[in-house]
């Protein structure tokens, strides 16, 4: 029990806090006069009491972790926050059941964005501001651990940033403190100017906050079922493009911006590789739209550089049903949800610097066939890819690639078909949003999909989200040796 008692310490810590987000939906519904006020305020009232006996039960004067804490710790707050964050949507106007309830949970806190609610419009306001606020929380809650935990904990090879970015954010606890701060408050103006220019380019308020939630955590729940395809406006979809795209860079990059390292953001490797990766598949899709779904050329641009953009940073947002593209839309849409942003990031996905990474250790293996003596060093952004990292990332994208299929496989079982069974088993360990198909696709959702499925795909997306090892360790019977 030693052990733990910090780790129940900050679960009741966090606790608070989501009881304290609760109050927020409360005040929406009040606003509204929606009678689902009376259930966020006693959902606030469980978390909150359940939270404060943990705080104060183990409460301690110093708090440390050891590795095997800090794994415990990321894994049980996911599970717990995603736990009571689904009861507002059990007891509300929503009616969920608790399968339904879990998943809508688990698909906000991950960033992923999959919905079982298929009337979006009639939902109450305050159920909507809380969809919404799962996700923004999930975005900053998975930047912190990606740079704040996971290179600690070197989970695949997310120990490469730990050496980025040492200076001026070394991994002690004040600096920690410090870097959270300067993150959350610049995540807070970012979404508070996103929501603004929404605001000023055609939505109404309520609307801008909602998207503006889910823009910059790439998250993609909306309250329409059209998704952003409900506004038909091309400004609002840039103002989503430019945003989607803020959150699919290394957030710490912005903050060394702003203490006027201005040159760390435009020579960052993955920044660079991921602009083309981006432009490459647009431009493909753009010509493909054009000669193949008899659109012209600025039609087919559109369409293709807001719903491209849209799932490879894993918001899921929708303006066409990229599922009736033909057979090019459907690989292409498929191959890009594995891909994600860069680390540090709102995204998920294997990442960006993972698939450089892995290139050039391909590469670096070509050259030593060709000049067995020679000294090769890789680099990834002019540091040194020693072989233990090279190997961490290489163990990271066997695993990602063997729980896909697991996942796919899993899911057939359900008399699931082969494309929606592997696109929603990508999408999950993703973290996208939506599927391929008529039944998970931007035009439907995941309502239809037995409560099995639900479970495997909710379990899927906190082992995406949590970079797999992070879950995996903990199976492992040397972890709970003393």
């Amino acid at each position: 029990m030693r052990d733990f008692r910090s780790i129940f310490n900050i679960l009741g810590f966090l606790l608070c806090i989501e009881a304290t987000a609760m109050l927020i939906p409360m005040l929406y519904d009040l606003y509204y006069n929606n009678n689902d006020w009376v259930q966020f305020f006693y959902s606030s009232l469980i978390t909150f009491f359940i939270g404060i006996i943990l705080y104060i039960s183990f409460r301690k004067k110093n708090i440390r972790l050891g590795i095997r804490q800090a794994f415990l710790l990321t894994i049980s707050s996911w599970i717990l926050i995603s736990l009571f964050g689904s009861i507002p949507f059990i007891y509300s106007s929503a009616s969920l059941s608790y399968t339904n309830a879990f998943f809508e949970s688990v698909s906000g806190i991950t960033t992923t964005g999959s919905t079982v609610i298929f009337d979006l419009e009639n939902l109450s306001e305050g159920i909507l501001v809380w969809r919404s606020l799962l996700q923004w929380f999930g975005g900053i809650g998975i930047i912190v651990l990606a740079m704040a935990i996971l290179p600690t904990l070197q989970i695949g090879g997310m120990q490469l940033l730990h050496m980025e970015h040492d200076d001026p954010y070394e991994k002690t606890i004040p600096k920690v403190n410090r870097f959270v701060l300067e993150l959350f408050l610049f995540y807070v103006v970012l979404s508070i100017i996103c929501g603004f220019l929404y605001y000023i380019n055609g939505m109404s308020s309520f609307d801008s906050v909602i998207h503006a939630m889910t823009t910059i955590s790439t998250g993609g729940y909306s309250n329409y079922n059209q998704s952003l395809g409900y506004f038909n406006s091309f400004s609002i979809e840039i103002t989503s493009i430019i945003f989607m795209l803020i959150g699919s860079l290394p957030f710490v990059l912005y903050l060394q911006l702003l203490h006027r390292q201005q040159k760390l953001i435009f020579n960052d490797d993955q920044i660079k590789l991921f602009f083309v990766i981006l432009i490459i598949i647009i431009l493909l899709t753009t010509i493909w739209l054009h000669l193949n779904q008899s659109l012209n050329l600025i039609a087919s641009f559109r369409i293709a550089i807001f719903n491209i953009t849209s799932i490879l940073t894993g918001t899921g947002y929708t303006s066409s049903n990229f599922s009736n593209w033909g057979s090019f839309g459907t690989v292409i849409m498929m191959v890009i949800m594995f891909i994600g942003g860069c680390a540090g990031s709102t995204t998920g996905g294997i990442k960006i610097f993972r698939l450089q990474i892995l290139f050039r250790g391909a590469m670096t293996q070509i050259k030593k066939l060709t000049k067995p003596h020679a000294v090769i060093i890789m680099r990834f952004n002019g540091k040194t890819v020693n072989e233990n990292t090279y190997n961490s990332v290489m163990g990271f994208f066997f695993m990602y690639i063997l729980l896909f299929i697991l996942s796919a496989i899993s899911l057939s079982f359900f008399n699931l078909d082969f494309l929606t069974a592997f696109s929603a088993a990508a999408s999950a360990i993703s973290n996208v949003g939506p599927g391929i198909g008529n039944t998970i696709g931007p035009s439907g959702n995941y309502s239809s999909l037995a409560d099995g499925a639900k479970w495997i795909l909710a379990i899927t997306m906190i082992i995406g989200r949590l970079e797999i090892f992070t879950v995996l360790v903990l199976l492992s019977v040397n972890f709970w040796k003393k």
